[in-house]
C-alpha cells in the first residue's frame, strides 16, 4: 500500500509530487512586512506552504538562559527579552493567515509548547510541526495527536530509540517523518542522507526531508532517495542578523530548488524498463542484432 497522508488540499507520500515546505521560522526578525516578502517570494516559487515558529518565551527559554546577555538588533538585551521581540502574537499570525489565503499557500508553525499549539491550532492549520527538540516531549506529542491533524515529525539530535518512543504515541496513520541534522549549516559529511531510505524501511508513515545545509544539490538528491516533503529554511538575504539565517535559501535560491525537484521527480520514472518513442529512430539506425 502507498504511505500517503493529506495535507491540506495536497496528498503527500509515494507517487505525488514532493511537498516543498519553506521555512521561515524567525527570519522575520519580529517584522510582519519581512514575514509577507517572504511568503511572496515563496508563492512566486511555487512552494506548497510556509512555516513559522511558535514559541511562549517564559514556558520555552530555559532558566539559566533567561537573564544571559547578547547583542541584537533591539541593543544589548537579555534572552528572554530577545525571544519576545522576534515572537508574533495575534495581530501578526492574522495578518499572516490572510495574506496567506490571499495568495493561495498553506501555512502552519513548529510550536514549542502547549500554549502555542493551541493558539496556532485555533488558525486551522493543515498540519502541525513537531520539531526535533521536541521529539521527546511526550506531553507535547499526545496534546498534538489530539489535534486530529497530520504531524511532521522531525528527528534531528534524536536516536532511533527516542524516535520509535515518539512513533509509538504519535501512531503512523496521520504521521510524516522528517529525516533531519540539527546543525546550522550543517556539513555534508552530516547530512547522512541514505537514512532517508532507513526511516522509509523501518516506519509505515511516508518519509520526508528537512535540511539545514548550504546549497540546494542535497536536498535534491533526498528527493531522488524517496523523501516526499522537502522543507528548507528561507530568507531574504543570509547576511541578515539571525542565527538561522546563513543555513537558509534566498528567493533565488527558493525558485531554482523548486524547479530542481520537479525536473527530478519527472527524472525518477517509476522503475519499469521500456523503450520509449524517442529512442524508435535511433534504434533503427544504431541497432545491430545477431544472427
Amino acid at each position: 500500500m502507498p504511505k500517503n497522508i493529506q495535507i491540506g488540499h495536497r496528498v503527500v507520500g509515494e507517487g505525488n509530487p514532493t511537498y516543498i515546505i519553506a521555512e521561515i521560522g524567525i527570519n522575520h526578525n519580529g517584522r510582519v512586512e519581512i514575514a509577507k516578502e517572504l511568503i511572496k517570494a515563496a508563492a512566486d516559487a511555487g512552494v506548497d506552504a510556509v512555516k513559522f515558529q511558535k514559541r511562549t518565551p517564559a514556558l520555552c527559554v530555559p532558566d539559566h538562559q533567561k537573564d544571559q546577555m547578547r547583542e541584537t538588533p533591539w541593543g544589548y538585551i537579555t534572552y528572554l527579552d530577545y525571544r519576545y521581540k522576534v515572537e508574533f502574537g495575534q495581530d501578526e499570525y492574522e495578518q499572516i493567515d490572510a495574506y496567506c489565503k490571499a495568495l493561495g499557500i498553506d501555512w502552519l508553525a513548529s510550536c514549542w509548547d502547549r500554549e502555542s499549539l493551541d493558539f496556532i491550532e485555533a488558525f486551522n492549520p493543515p498540519a502541525h510541526k513537531v520539531p526535533s527538540a521536541l521529539l521527546t516531549d511526550h506531553e507535547l506529542l499526545r496534546a498534538v495527536k489530539a489535534t486530529g491533524k497530520p504531524v511532521i515529525l522531525s528527528t534531528g539530535m534524536s536516536t532511533m530509540d527516542e524516535i520509535k518512543e515518539a512513533v509509538d504515541i504519535l501512531g503512523v496513520e496521520n504521521l510524516l517523518i522528517c529525516h533531519t541534522t540539527s546543525s546550522y549549516p550543517c556539513p555534508p559529511e552530516e547530512l547522512n542522507l541514505k537514512m532517508i531510505q532507513t526511516l522509509r524501511d523501518a516506519f509505515d508513515c511516508p518519509i520526508g526531508y528537512s535540511g539545514h545545509e548550504v546549497g540546494l544539490v542535497t536536498s535534491v538528491i533526498a528527493v531522488g532517495l524517496g523523501a516526499c516533503l522537502v522543507e528548507r529554511h528561507v530568507t531574504l538575504d543570509r547576511a541578515m542578523w539571525g542565527s538561522d539565517q546563513a543555513a537558509s535559501v534566498e528567493p533565488q535560491g527558493v525558485r531554482t530548488l523548486v524547479k530542481y525537484i520537479r525536473v527530478t521527480e519527472k527524472a525518477l520514472g517509476d522503475g519499469q524498463k521500456k523503450v520509449y518513442d524517442s529512442e524508435q529512430s535511433v534504434l533503427r539506425k544504431l541497432r545491430k542484432y545477431s544472427t
